[in-house]
Formats: structure tokens, sequence, C-alpha cells
């Protein structure tokens, strides 16, 4: 069995650092200090999301339907492969299409003497006949954690206080607190979403690295099970080749390493012969600095837009 350990933080203080993902190892590093050797070797951490607290609705895939209430900081149970990945996209496609969700989906940026940083929380007008003249918006932080080897998770909660993640932390910037945590079996997850399908599709949630200066990094070539010749918007879809976009980032420690990756929210057609499979690997992510939140893969039927209520492509 595959245990994963899920956590949001609510976010304290401004952050300064990009906005809607912290990398992997930002997180590893911000807790390493605080866990023995086993653990630090066999920690495995994911990339970690930012989320409004804000009305929603579950998606479509998802095990629960409907109406969700108030989403983004709390962990809903997870039943499914699906549910995974309900704050994994940061678009947060779950947000009320009522409610203007790009603009609740946009974090407020700041300036603290020349550093730029982006907002614990938004503020929005509302209308004139309701009782405040404005609205609160906090903003969380989804992560997961998981290890190959039993017994090392969950971690103890006490090993989340006072972390801090980004930029400037000197400068009190950063700040989270943990809020909520919940354990999942992957293998106990239902996949019945991806059975019975002839052709599937593969999102990439996180940049897939394919050259790293760390030291013993090994370089890799795009997976051959990945069919870039597609668009990856269903069997109907026009085919058309296509180069895979591709983006520098940075693995930080004592020393700064640059990367190349394949970057993320690309989807390429799969060519394998064992979906279920390939999408627990891809949970539990593939490839060089998987360990830090590198190469996680969604893997949906590709009849299945990621995008609900888009239009005909033609």
């Amino acid at each position: 069995m595959t245990t994963i350990q899920q956590l949001v933080f609510e976010l304290s203080t401004p952050y300064a650092g990009r906005p809607y993902h912290v990398s992997g190892n930002a997180l590893f590093k911000a807790v390493a200090a605080d866990v023995d050797d086993r653990t630090r070797r066999e920690l495995q951490v994911s990339h970690a999301m930012f989320a409004p607290s804000e009305y929603g609705s579950y998606p479509e895939a998802h095990s629960q339907n409907g109406y969700a209430g108030k989403l983004g900081g709390s962990l809903p149970p997870v039943e499914s492969y699906e549910d995974l990945f309900l704050f994994r996209d940061a678009a947060q496609r779950w947000l009320q299409a009522s409610r203007p969700r790009d603009a609740q989906n946009t974090m407020d940026r700041q300036s603290h003497g020349g550093r730029l940083t982006v907002a614990p929380e938004s503020f929005f007008g509302v209308p004139e006949h309701q009782r405040n003249s404005k609205r609160r918006v906090e903003w969380y932080v989804h992560a997961y954690l998981h290890s190959e080897r039993e017994g090392v998770l969950p971690l103890e909660e006490t090993v989340f206080d006072g972390i801090q993640l980004g930029g400037n932390r000197n400068y009190g910037f950063g700040e989270v607190s943990l809020v909520d945590s919940q354990v999942v079996e992957l293998d106990a997850l239902s996949f019945d979403g991806l059975r019975g399908y002839d052709q599937y599709t593969i999102e990439l949630v996180t940049p897939y690295v394919l050259q790293s200066e760390a030291p013993d990094a090994d370089t890799q070539s795009v997976p051959w099970w990945w069919d870039t010749s597609v668009t990856g918007l269903g069997s109907d879809a026009p085919t058309r080749d296509r180069r895979l976009r591709r983006r520098e980032e940075r693995l930080v420690g004592e020393s700064v390493y640059e990367l190349a990756t394949v970057d993320h929210g690309q989807l390429v057609g799969y060519a394998g012969s064992d979906p279920i499979q390939t999408a627990k690997n891809g949970v539990l992510r593939i490839g060089t600095h998987a360990r830090f939140g590198f190469g996680e893969l969604r893997v949906r039927p590709a009849s299945h837009d990621r995008v609900p209520g888009r239009g005909e492509v033609r």
C-alpha cells in the first residue's frame, strides 16, 4: 500500500515567490530540519498549489456531486483517483461559475519596500444592498507527501509548526500554518473512471525534468508513451504535430542548479497499454527530481475535456 498524506496550509503573511504554486523542493527544505535522517531520505514532496477559500461545486468526475459549499480551506474525503486532483489545477475549476471566478482566483500583488509579494488574502466589493461593503477571501496552500517505505507517514502536525515558504523569509514573509491533513491509501482508491476507454490523454500537472545540473541527476528523454502528435483534446480533434513547450526551472539549496523541463499544463496522448498503472505512477511522479514535485501527471479518457463547457474544437 502506498500512503499519501494530504496537507492544507493557510497563508498567514505575504508570500515572496511565484504565484499559484510553491515547489516541492521549497516545502521539503522547510520541513527537512525537523524530521529524522530516515524520514528525510524517504520523504517525497509534491509541488504545493494555492487555492482560495470560496464557494464551489464538485467537478463532474469527482466522486461527490453538486454544490460543495466552501472549498479550498479544508480537505474533502478522497474516494476515487479523480478526487486527488480537486486542487491540483491552478485554474481551480470547482469555483462557482455564477461568481467572478477569474477574479476570485487571482492573487493580489503587494510591494514591501520594493519586495514584490502576493497577499495572503483578497478583498472584493459586494452589492450595495448587502450588509458589508466588502468581503474577504483567504488563500491556502495544498500539497501532499508520500513515501515508498512503510512507517514514514503520516508526519506529526508539530513538524509543520512555524515553517515559512518562498523568499525573504527573514522579513517574515511566507508564514503558513497547517489547518488540515488526511491520509489516503492510493491502492484503495477507485480507478473506475479510467476503465473501458480506448484512448487517453496525459496532463502534465508539474514540469517534467529533461536535464539537471544537480550532481548525479539523470538526463531524461520524453517518454515513449507520450504521443505528441495529438492535441489531447479528444479522439475527434484534429491531429497535428507539435513541439512540447519547454521551461527553465531551478532547484535551490546550498547551490542553485538549472533545470531544463517540459512545461506543465500541456496535454499529450497516451501510447501505453496500462492507463491505471500509469495513473498511479503519475501521482507518485516520474523522472528526475520526482521526490521534489517534478513529473506529476494526470491520466484522463481522451473524450473528457479538462475544461468543462468548452465549445467544440474545429
